[in-house]
């Protein structure tokens, strides 16, 4: 989960988005039976190397099923405003890049067409993705890479010590205060009261046996005091309420912290730092117990453009985009991971440094996998009871109850 605004944020706030989207039959000018030799295209991947990389995937497929793609790339921020304004002049593009968690809300107005109108085969991806793409019961895009959660250390600072990597929370701990001296904490993670706090916490919260649907759950509350312990003695700062990812990334390289929980997105900055980095699944409460992580990575979807032969063909570049070859290749290029499982093993073995998070990716989780298009409201309560807690406005068993009550 790369940090960037949301098509959800823009929907809480515009009421006639439904309107808008389901309003959009005709929108690229063309007509049920019009001419499928171009497609345009919107995505967020502007800057570099993401966007080379992403161009190279899409003049392969547009080659491949001998189309011309027009294809737009905005900043992550400004992806929302200019999905609204294409839907209000009816010019929505034939692919659309969504972020995952907001795949479920854009088909819930019916702006997206379901991938199996095309006859596209879904089978073999990771269920976890194809639950964040699915609303009841349609599967409406493919995402060819995922990215998760893991735990990163610096090799050298833990083999000083003479400590194994942590795997349960004892350990973690432990660590942690072994770890913490001088300016240097033994662990960094975001706390920060947004979406991404939410994000770095579901490990923890997931592992542990709580739920999305029930944060009152003792087993939540004891993934949060987990937290507050850490904080409380020291093995973690009590900056990290104001840490977004990249801080975390920060601290870590700049030595003040020696273990961070993040993404594999910062795995090119860690490489060019010098750091003797190592990285673990995210530890789990109890030793037996299976890691559980959020899945984080961009899914492409078809558009309701009224166009039908379009529809089709965006269909299969869709399909083109998610193709064996096209997921080793971006996966390998980005360091994200292949979302069909039959990939994995060739995949960590030819990428060692993602071994980690290609096996988190099997038993992770979509965060709208359960509650859906109630996913922001859960959100939102879980990022302010971890605020509360960390703060000491509220202890960790209270501090859900009290989140929900705003």
């Amino acid at each position: 989960m790369r940090t960037h605004t949301t098509v959800l944020a823009a929907i809480a706030i515009a009421s006639s988005t439904a309107l808008l989207l389901t309003g959009c039959s005709g929108s690229s000018g063309g007509s049920p039976s019009g001419d499928a030799s171009s497609l345009t295209l919107l995505d967020y991947y502007s800057n570099e190397p993401d966007n080379g990389f992403i161009q190279a995937a899409v003049d392969k497929c547009a080659a491949e099923l001998n189309v011309t793609v027009t294809r737009e790339a905005v900043p992550g921020k400004d992806l929302v405003q200019k999905v609204l304004q294409k839907a209000s002049s009816r010019t929505l593009p034939d692919v659309l890049m969504l972020d995952n968690p907001d795949v479920q809300e854009i088909a819930a107005t019916g702006g997206l067409s379901p991938l199996s109108t095309y006859d596209v085969d879904t089978s073999g991806f990771a269920k976890g993705m194809l639950d964040a793409a699915t609303y009841e019961g349609e599967v409406y895009g493919l995402a060819p890479t995922a990215n998760t959660l893991g735990l990163f250390y610096n090799a050298d600072l833990l083999a000083a010590q003479g400590i194994a990597p942590p795997t349960t929370w004892a350990e973690l701990k432990d660590a942690a205060a072994k770890l913490t001296t001088g300016d240097t904490y033994g662990l960094a993670f975001s706390a920060i009261a947004t979406f991404e706090g939410s994000w770095q916490f579901l490990p923890f919260m997931w592992t542990n046996g709580g739920d999305e649907a029930d944060l009152t759950n003792p087993k939540v509350a004891q993934a949060l005091q987990l937290w507050v312990d850490l904080v409380q003695s020291g093995s973690a700062s009590s900056s990290v309420v104001n840490w977004g990812q990249q801080d975390v990334e920060d601290q870590f390289e700049a030595g003040k912290a020696a273990m961070m929980i993040n993404g594999p997105w910062q795995i090119p900055s860690l490489n060019a730092s010098g750091i003797n980095w190592k990285s673990v699944q995210v530890p789990v409460n109890e030793a037996g117990q299976t890691p559980v992580a959020p899945l984080g990575g961009e899914v492409w979807t078809v558009p309701v453009t009224g166009d039908d032969a379009k529809q089709a063909t965006a269909a299969r570049f869709v399909e083109c985009m998610s193709s064996d070859d096209n997921q080793l290749t971006l996966a390998t290029e980005r360091f994200t991971v292949p979302t069909k499982e039959a990939l994995a093993t060739e995949y960590a073995s030819k990428v060692p440094d993602m071994a980690a998070f290609t096996e988190q990716v099997q038993n992770a989780r979509s965060r709208t996998g359960e509650l859906g298009t109630g996913w922001p409201t859960a959100a939102t309560q879980i990022y302010t009871a971890i605020q509360l807690a960390l703060t000491g406005q509220a202890s960790a068993s209270d501090a859900f109850a009290k989140a929900a009550q705003g």
